[in-house]
């Protein structure tokens, strides 16, 4: 059996892959959704260690697809970096990530950093970041958009501004990027830097909520990429 430890992005709960998990489901995959948001005013090596925790939880003869969206691609390979044993592939989905010591702020072009950190000054409380509207993710269709909005939650600032902490035990583990196009920011690149194989998918940041029946198809897929096998 396959479980998918699916890890939402920033601002998001377990509820970013509620289309994507039936679709998992039936294939007779397992899946895990982590709640990030649940941390309170945690960083990124807090994300990490529920991540790792997450992972200790599925048996080890079981093959596991570690996902992470946005943010998160950042939060996945450190989990993974702790435990290259029991990963058998790494998937970003419009993940930022890079090598040790990449943050979101190392990585985001600094207007991205200085909108951050004035959303967090001017319209949190200094340590959060308020979550932005809906259309920053790519989702403007009325019904997903206040599906959306109704859901976003702010951001630990600490999650941007820490970075990570990786041994290279994670370049092991084969992985996979996919970027959505139109492209936002150059998550084909990041993936590329790192030796993942990468595919592009038409649709917004958010291709969870509007795409993911080919979404689910890729993240299949790439079960048959297992540790040791890094051709495509």
């Amino acid at each position: 059996m396959t479980t998918f430890v699916l890890v939402h992005g920033a601002w998001h709960g377990p509820w970013a892959w509620d289309r994507v998990v039936p679709l998992l489901h039936a294939t007779g995959a397992r899946t895990l959704t982590p709640d990030l948001s649940a941390a309170g005013d945690h960083g990124l090596h807090d994300h990490a260690e529920a991540i790792t925790a997450a992972i200790d939880s599925v048996g080890g003869e079981e093959e596991l697809v570690l996902v992470g969206h946005s943010y998160a691609g950042l939060v996945v390979r450190q989990a993974a970096d702790a435990r290259p044993e029991a990963v058998d592939h790494v998937v970003l989905v419009d993940g930022w990530a890079g090598a040790d010591g990449a943050g979101m702020f190392s990585l985001a072009p600094a207007a991205f950093v200085t909108a951050v950190r004035a959303a967090a000054e001017t319209l949190g409380d200094g340590g959060r970041i308020p979550a932005p509207p809906p259309a920053a993710f790519g989702i403007v269709d009325g019904d997903d958009a206040a599906w959306l909005a109704a859901r976003l939650l702010p951001q630990p600032l600490r999650t941007f501004t820490e970075r990570t902490r990786l041994s290279g035990a994670v370049d092991r583990i084969p992985g996979t990027a996919v970027y959505c196009r139109p492209q936002t920011y150059p998550f084909d690149r990041f993936g590329a830097a790192l030796g993942y194989r990468t595919l592009g998918l038409d649709g917004p940041h958010d291709v969870m909520l509007t795409r993911p029946e080919p979404l689910a198809r890729i993240l299949l897929e790439s079960r048959s990429f297992n540790k040791g096998k890094l051709e495509v």
